[in-house]
């Protein structure tokens, strides 16, 4: 099922890519046929896989993922353009911030919900809250649809590598990475810790806040626990294969 498909480059990330677009939508992480994810596949980053305009997660395949270069000018009036919106996000990203190799930017339930209080700050309430302590941005300015100009905003709240979640004010999240196992990994994560927080917000009882000393020892040692990421996703790959899912084709 996974061998290479002739004539198509690039094909192992592919296979990565599609099988995380049929996990985002079987965990309802995605929404409609909106959000994308995003993979650079060369050594500055600016030639980057993305699913194709307006294609259900749930559907996307290995071969239909497109191939675009950040700096190409001409990228939306070329036929099977991606989303203008999905291009002006992650082509600055990937453009602006070569160490973001995987972008993964969804309006999940609780992500969203986070980023639409006034307060987005995740306090680190638990194992899963304290691996994001001092590793997100907020954006607090939300202007719209992310066409080119917002997305060059956006990517500069990014810049510093050890940002890896922007919680998009009014708006959803966006992940990033080294692999697509690292990104989705840490987008599964980070929509599980979200979901902690606002349901505890729901008792309305006081928080248990962990000290910072031992939310930022947590968050490194999950970063440095080994193979944590790339095996999660090797299972998720594994049960797709065992359903015959087309993801790989």
């Amino acid at each position: 099922m996974n061998a290479p498909r002739a004539n198509i480059d690039h094909w192992p990330e592919r296979v990565d890519l599609a099988a995380a677009f049929q996990w985002a939508a079987r965990l309802n992480l995605h929404e409609a046929v909106a959000n994308h994810f995003s993979l650079a596949v060369n050594p500055d980053g600016t030639q980057f896989l993305m699913n194709p305009n307006l294609r259900h997660f749930s559907r996307i395949k290995a071969s239909d993922l497109l191939l675009l270069d950040a700096n190409d000018p001409e990228t939306l009036s070329k036929p099977d353009a991606p989303d203008a919106t999905a291009w002006g996000l992650h082509g600055a990203l990937h453009r602006l911030c070569p160490h973001a190799r995987c972008a993964m930017h969804v309006h999940s339930i609780f992500a969203t919900v986070l980023a639409s209080l006034a307060d987005s700050r995740l306090p680190p309430i638990d194992q899963n809250c304290a691996m994001f302590f001092n590793r997100t941005a907020i954006d607090e300015d939300y202007g719209g649809l992310a066409f080119e100009e917002e997305g060059i905003r956006c990517a500069g709240l990014l810049s510093d590598p050890k940002t890896t979640v922007l919680i998009m004010g009014n708006h959803g999240v966006m992940v990033i990475g080294q692999t697509v196992a690292e990104t989705f990994n840490r987008l599964y994560y980070f929509e599980r810790a979200a979901e902690t927080y606002i349901r505890a917000l729901q008792t309305g009882r006081p928080l248990r806040i962990l000290p910072d000393e031992i939310a930022e020892k947590t968050a490194h040692e999950i970063e440095t626990f080994p193979g944590l990421d790339v095996q999660h996703f090797a299972e998720l790959k594994a049960i797709l294969d065992e359903e015959g899912s087309a993801y790989a084709s």
